[in-house]
């Protein structure tokens, strides 16, 4: 797999945009919503706006600029104001009958929805390694580019041309990378895990190498090379970033490489062994059962067996 560290965590967890939905306002108003995914992001495109969590007692005063990312089991209440009492909003999109709700014809603020899916690898990954609420404040780098983004979104989502839907769901993936980019930009505020490790520049160049080179039987010392580190530096920063070790991070993201390939692909076991580097097919196989309990054999049979039909 090749590309820079967060690109080849993207590809592993499949996040895409299902759905995106928008709310145009003024005064005081008040809606109830949920997502429609494991994760959902919400940013002002216009004005500002407070998010209310309330199973965690967060309200949050996002501004332009500010996205919060929200578990989607979570509900939320959007509004103008955390004190007023919110009304059935996926009631109200239901009556519209689209991807906006307009609850002005002057509207002064305007809310985006983007609704993200993961696949399982990905809703392990991420979910984990995620607050219940992360409010994610753009760089000044990012500013420009965020604000581009909603307006691209509001404006497919207000068209009704070709193509519509199938790009403001583009453009909301695009806005998952950035707040991710966003995200990760201040290591130190990333818990302990796989997020925290890629966020940090002095050693992302040696998970770099681990992901674009799975195969390779890595050493602590090649690892350290990589990064210009002696053995023992490395090997302390990076489980203090990834709270495990280096190679155990390395056997996981063969695990999660394996998952992926036994899902969608019908690779044999023995070259699925190969590509990961192990000897035998055998030593490939005790390794993934050590972490999923079962055999990758069963593991294949028992997931395309739970995929629902195409």
């Amino acid at each position: 797999m090749s590309g820079d560290p967060l690109s080849a965590a993207l590809a592993m967890i499949d996040a895409r945009c299902v759905m995106a939905r928008a709310i145009l306002a003024e005064g005081q108003w008040s809606l109830n919503l949920q997502a429609h995914a494991p994760l959902m992001l919400v940013a002002p495109a216009r004005g500002q706006f407070w998010l209310r969590v309330p199973s965690t007692g967060q309200s949050i005063l996002l501004t332009e600029g500010d996205v919060a990312v929200v578990r989607g089991d979570l509900k939320q209440i959007m509004s103008s104001g955390p004190e007023l009492t919110p009304t059935d909003g996926e009631a109200l999109f239901r009556f519209h009958g689209g991807s906006t709700v307009h609850l002005s014809s002057t509207p002064d603020v305007a809310v985006v929805g983007s609704h993200i899916a993961l696949n399982r690898t990905g809703e392990d990954l991420l979910l984990a390694a995620l607050e219940p609420v992360t409010h994610v404040k753009a760089t000044d780098g990012q500013a420009a580019t965020l604000h581009w983004l909603l307006d691209r979104l509001l404006t497919e989502m207000g068209h009704d041309q070709g193509g519509s839907d199938f790009a403001a769901r583009q453009y909301a993936s695009l806005l998952f990378v950035e707040v991710m980019r966003g995200y990760l930009a201040d290591p130190a505020g990333v818990p302990p895990g796989w997020l925290r490790v890629l966020a940090t520049p002095s050693l992302a160049p040696a998970v770099h190498q681990m992901q674009a080179d799975p195969q390779r039987s890595w050493t602590l010392e090649d690892l350290a090379r990589t990064v210009a580190m002696s053995r023992t530096t490395f090997a302390e920063r990076f489980r203090e970033a990834a709270g495990t070790p280096p190679l155990a991070f390395l056997t996981h993201w063969r695990m999660r490489l394996a998952e992926r390939a036994l899902r969608d692909e019908d690779v044999t076991i023995a070259a699925l062994s190969r590509s990961l580097g192990y000897s035998t097919e055998s030593s490939f196989s005790h390794a993934f059962k050590r972490v999923h309990g079962i055999a990758p054999g069963l593991y294949r049979a028992r997931r395309r067996l739970s995929e629902p039909a195409m």
